[in-house]
């Protein structure tokens, strides 16, 4: 199974992604030693999805942390111009600036050790990681109870631990009744134009040994005609107080 830190991680020096343009055919991480480095990953979709955005901008600005001068003033200045600069990566992607508001909050308390700073920083962006996953394990486990055993779920594009930075939210129900040993089966229908479904959905279940099919995103109307979904499951980007997504 793919661990979190398979698919972001903050190292001293840099934030490791998986790179997600890639996939599937060739699974390599990408390094990005600098805050420019990350902005461009951020950009051409290396790393993508809300939640894994959001994680990635709080890194950002640990990295900027760690690689700005000594001096507590000027290191905070540099801090906030890099958060500017991940922020406008993707303007749309709303968790993006959140994770990076996250971070900068460290900033607001005084401090005079650079040291300190930059290990308080790194230490809620990696709490930004894991509270990420956590919200998602939950998740899992609360979708999990409505289904029973051999389900036969639809999903969309791509709202795994790809895009959610380690356990997912549609396919962290999946993983969940996996798990309890549910055997759920997964229609995976390609998602085109990027292809986030056959290129990364299709890859994520079969890293983790679950059981798919890949189908043609013509062919869902087809499925549900035959009776062969019994429930479709996908990522949201907001849920209003309603309900409404």
């Amino acid at each position: 199974m793919l661990e979190p830190t398979d698919i972001i991680r903050l190292e001293d020096d840099a934030v490791v992604v998986l790179d997600q343009t890639l996939l599937p055919g060739d699974v390599r991480e990408r390094r990005c030693t600098s805050v420019p480095a990350l902005v461009d990953a951020i950009r051409v979709l290396a790393i993508r999805g809300a939640p894994s955005l959001g994680v990635a901008g709080a890194m950002g600005v640990a990295l900027a942390a760690a690689l700005g001068p000594d001096d507590v003033a000027a290191l905070r200045a540099q801090v906030e111009r890099a958060a500017q600069d991940l922020a406008a990566a993707r303007p749309t992607a709303v968790n993006l600036a959140w994770g990076v508001d996250q971070a900068l909050e460290v900033l607001d308390e005084p401090w005079d050790d650079p040291d300190e700073l930059r290990r308080a920083v790194a230490s809620r962006a990696r709490a930004v990681h894991a509270e990420e996953v956590a919200r998602c394990r939950r998740m899992g486990v609360h979708g999990a109870a409505l289904f029973g055993p051999r389900a036969q779920l639809l999903t969309q594009c791509n709202a795994g631990a790809l895009a959610t930075a380690g356990y997912g939210s549609a396919l962290g129900v999946v993983r969940t009744l996996a798990d309890d040993g549910q055997e759920p089966h997964v229609w995976v229908p390609e998602t085109r134009p990027l292809l986030q479904g056959s290129r990364l959905t299709a890859w994520e279940l079969a890293t983790d040994g679950i059981a798919h099919t890949l189908v043609t995103d013509n062919a869902v109307a087809a499925l549900f005609g035959e009776g062969r979904i019994d429930v479709v499951v996908v990522g949201a980007d907001r849920i209003a107080a309603n309900g409404d997504v």
